[in-house]
């Protein structure tokens, strides 16, 4: 029997796998476009997988130009929350810095260069003002860092909501509880999805669907390069005399990643993860060991969260790509199948844009907002992974 949020719907337009920030966004900007029938499906419910999990930082630090234009179009979209999506906004501006390692400050300022060229709110400070900025940072190692004023954090789970909540008044066709099993294809052309509540024909298929995409592609005889990694964070509780908020910051001293959540509290994360988990069975709590080593390193630049109370963890998994950038664009040999996956857990912040250019690329032919053909799929059997100019060793 079909799931009651598909009854009637065993035909579309456009199918979307995952209600994810992706998906989700994904499904809003082709809704506002008047792309027909759209039905979006999810095997949990909207923001349950990555997206719910995440960190949701809000930074335009990139080496890779079209990365930096995705973050700056998402950051306006963020400030006009209200405005975009009629729903109080999820935007939290701190401020960010990037640290990178002293040698390679000078990358660092070229980067800083190339983004303030495209209109990134971003300046270089030395260490006095760093220091000035946040008293609490040891910052004895910093020559020089990249500051952003208007960035901050944001709320997965919330986001990937309102995306789809306003898709949904725009006539989307919403089914939870509803699993992909397999992706059908037919002389080189997509034919629809069979799903844990029957098939459903389109014409066009795209997969938001996260460190779940792998295997379905795999079924469908195409292998995504596409890995699972098991990634940890800490909420810690601010010690006695810790300035309150702060700015978010990526640090390569560190190899940790922390922002403010909320006033009173700090949420610190790993660079590195571990490979492969199941995306269906992963510990669902950091075990003390593994947040006592994070928490240590974090302290190499936040002294005081020495004294700071583990309040919970957070665990999740990141779908990761060897040049740890995303694909996005249709499969080659299959006309209608496009893939958005493999973000290697920077989505979040550039998932506004996402649907735009996905949305692009599926009614147009090409995205026009920013140039994504470097993210096409087959860039690896191309032997043209992305390699920017001045990327940083731990990018």
């Amino acid at each position: 029997m079909m799931n009651t949020s598909m009854n009637g719907h065993k035909t579309a337009d456009i199918i979307i796998i995952g209600a994810g920030v992706m998906g989700a966004s994904i499904a809003f900007h082709l809704a506002q476009r008047k792309a027909g029938r759209i039905l979006i499906l999810d095997k949990a419910h909207a923001g349950n997988g990555g997206s719910g999990r995440s960190s949701a930082l809000v930074r335009m630090h990139y080496s890779f130009l079209p990365e930096v234009q995705l973050a700056l179009i998402s950051l306006h979209m963020f400030e006009r929350w209200t405005e975009i999506l009629g729903e109080p906004a999820l935007f939290h501006k701190t401020g960010f810095v990037r640290i990178v390692h002293p040698n390679e400050s000078g990358r660092l300022r070229l980067n800083v260069e190339m983004q303030q060229k495209v209109g990134v709110n971003v300046r270089l400070i030395d260490r006095q003002d760093l220091s000035d900025l946040e008293p609490d940072w040891r910052v004895d190692d910093v020559e020089v860092a990249a500051y952003e004023p208007d960035s901050g954090y944001g709320d997965g789970a919330g986001v990937a909501n309102d995306f789809l909540a306003r898709a949904r008044d725009l006539g989307v066709t919403y089914a939870p509880r509803t699993q992909a099993l397999e992706l059908l294809h037919k002389k080189g052309r997509m034919q629809g999805v069979r799903t844990d509540q029957g098939e459903v024909n389109a014409p066009t298929v795209i997969t938001a669907a996260g460190p779940w995409t792998g295997p379905l592609f795999r079924d469908a005889g195409f292998d995504l390069p596409i890995e699972t990694e098991f990634h940890q964070v800490a909420i810690l509780r601010n010690a006695p005399g810790m300035r309150p908020g702060g700015c978010a910051c990526i640090d390569s001293g560190s190899a940790t990643y922390f922002r403010p959540d909320s006033q009173d509290k700090t949420l610190v994360g790993d660079f590195y993860g571990t490979r492969p988990i199941d995306p269906d069975n992963f510990p669902q709590r950091p075990s003390a060991e593994s947040l006592e080593a994070l928490i240590e390193r974090a302290c190499l630049r936040l002294p005081k969260l020495e004294n700071a109370e583990v309040l919970r963890g957070v665990t999740g998994v990141y779908d990761m790509t060897p040049d740890s950038r995303p694909l996005l664009g249709e499969i080659p040999d299959i006309r209608g199948l496009y893939v958005c996956a493999g973000f290697s857990g920077m989505g979040f912040k550039i998932s506004p844009a996402v649907g735009l250019v996905m949305s692009e690329l599926v009614l147009g032919g090409t995205s026009t907002s920013v140039d994504i053909s470097a993210f096409r799929p087959q860039r690896f059997a191309e032997g043209q992974p992305i390699k920017p100019e001045y990327e940083y060793v731990d990018d």
